[in-house]
């Protein structure tokens, strides 16, 4: 998987075909300790690169355990 970070802030998350595949197939997709903790680095530069690239409003909005987090599926 690749994450695509645009200037405002926003990510898509691009799947291969072998990961759509996998996800298809298996409904999960499982990381084995290595790779979660690259995925988890991959996060870590995103959430610092979302502070710097969203505007005001998004930087402070607050968000609480039953904030839902919407896919724009229209992408």
């Amino acid at each position: 998987m690749i994450f695509k970070q645009y200037e405002n802030g926003s990510c898509d998350i691009v799947f291969s075909k072998e990961e759509i595949e996998t996800i298809n197939k298996k409904e999960c997709i499982h990381l084995s300790d290595e790779s979660l903790k690259h995925f988890g680095n991959h996060l870590m530069s995103i959430i610092v690169q979302w502070q710097i690239k969203f505007d005001d409003k998004v930087k402070n909005s607050l968000t609480y355990k039953d904030t839902e987090v919407v896919p724009d599926l229209k992408k």
